[in-house]
């Protein structure tokens, strides 16, 4: 394949770099882009070229149509075929595709664009549309043209390339679990905290069910602390999510002639790896680490990127109390960002089974009940908060829990505690 290079637009404009494919699948390194901003307006789009053009393309990323997968088993003796449902990833499948995306990340250093990749298809749900998969989200959609078309998505192509091959070799995979897969997989390899994920996410079945242009955030918005909250608000994220996801910027670098971002080149990117040039946020942009957050609050170094949506982190009043926190302590950053990308990762996805699986240790739990106290008593009338507090107080004290119902009934067995008493008085007394 020629070295064609392609922009990397992204999450905080552009996150990122440029990607580039070689004659061999993987002889010479390359790192590409990150997440979530796209290039102002005026910014020049490459051109995307058609995938159904590009023989190094799967038809697979624009007309597969999601089944539910079942294993059918011979016939057994009395003749019967038995087709179990199971769930919309196979289990064995996705931990091979984990090893191979390992292997791929040694050999490419393609841990941005693949972060990139995930964070875009997870973020264009909206919490305000209930119908799935109107409401956007993690649902694969981000593998048909019209949406790798969108501006924010440039260069998104070259990573669905590098996982055609493992996406083949594991058919029993959804794209919306493999683009999540790559995703925390590519963030534990640079160095990052380990993501709890759990998968079994359904794809979207058509391009008519990819979500409109626009629900991705942008780079140097005039207002860009209200842009940030508009977008990741409409979301369901909160202000702590939103700065700890933004340390994502410590992988990638960004390329003006692409994105409309960074320098040509910097003393920190002018030997690669993989293709020189660009503009990192970070001096080691390959390594997952807190010095996003440092480099910003310390000296501005000339040569290391810094977007309007990067700085209001220590302007706005309230993303400061954590940009501040995540600059000193890099252990609180881990633990915030690893429940942050966990959370986005499910944002708007349709579960088989419902409450998914997790491929370290069995299934995922499904969340706990929530506790009713009308479940623990009788009447139609609502209770008040202090009865339902005390109720729920009574009910913890003997040894229950809103999640395990008790194995006898308490109120019951105090009536009848109650009745024996009272027939042994009347005993007594007669």
């Amino acid at each position: 394949m020629a070295h064609c290079v392609t922009p990397l637009t992204s999450s905080m404009a552009s996150l990122g770099c440029a990607c580039r494919f070689f004659p061999s699948a993987t002889t010479r390194a390359e790192a590409y882009s990150l997440p979530l901003l796209s290039p102002p307006p005026s910014t020049p789009r490459s051109s995307l070229k058609c995938l159904k053009s590009s023989p190094s393309v799967s038809p697979l990323f624009l007309n597969q149509k999601f089944q539910r997968r079942t294993l059918v088993h011979a016939p057994n003796a009395g003749g019967v075929v038995r087709s179990p449902t199971c769930f919309a990833s196979d289990p064995d499948q996705l931990k091979g595709a984990r090893e191979d995306i390992k292997e791929l990340l040694k050999t490419t250093f393609c841990h941005p664009i693949l972060v990139r990749l995930g964070w875009h298809d997870a973020g264009t749900y909206d919490k305000n549309i209930e119908e799935w998969p109107k409401r956007g989200g993690a649902n694969g959609s981000l593998r048909f043209e019209i949406e790798l078309k969108h501006a924010a998505n440039a260069g998104l192509v070259n990573a669905l390339k590098l996982l055609q091959p493992i996406k083949e070799k594991y058919p029993n995979v959804t794209y919306a679990d493999l683009f999540q897969l790559a995703s925390a997989t590519a963030i534990e390899e640079a160095g990052g905290p380990k993501i709890l994920m759990k998968y079994g996410r359904v794809d979207v079945s058509g391009s008519e069910q990819c979500p409109p242009e626009g629900k991705l955030p942008d780079a140097g918005p005039p207002s860009p602390a209200a842009h940030l909250r508009d977008v990741f608000y409409r979301m369901g994220l909160n202000d702590k999510e939103i700065v700890a996801l933004s340390g994502a910027h410590t992988l990638g670098r960004s390329r003006p002639e692409r994105s409309g971002w960074g320098k040509p080149e910097t003393k920190y990117t002018k030997d690669g790896p993989g293709a020189p040039g660009g503009q990192s946020w970070t001096v080691q942009w390959l390594k997952f680490d807190n010095s996003y957050f440092k480099d910003i609050k310390e000296t501005r170094d000339e040569d290391l990127l810094v977007l309007p949506t990067d700085a209001v982190l220590f302007e706005d009043p309230s993303f400061k109390v954590y940009a501040e926190k995540y600059a000193d302590d890099q252990d609180t950053f881990f633990k915030d960002y690893a429940e942050a990308h966990s959370k986005l990762s499910n944002l708007g996805a349709e579960f088989d089974p419902p409450e998914g699986f997790s491929i370290d240790g069995g299934p995922a739990k499904a969340a706990p009940e929530k506790f009713v106290a009308a479940k623990y008593s009788y009447g139609k009338r609502e209770l008040s908060d202090s009865m339902k507090q005390k109720i729920r107080a009574e009910y913890e004290a003997i040894g229950g829990s809103p999640d395990k119902p008790l194995q006898s009934n308490y109120f019951l067995n105090i009536m009848i505690v109650i009745a024996v008493l009272a027939f042994l008085a009347s005993l007594v007394v007669n």
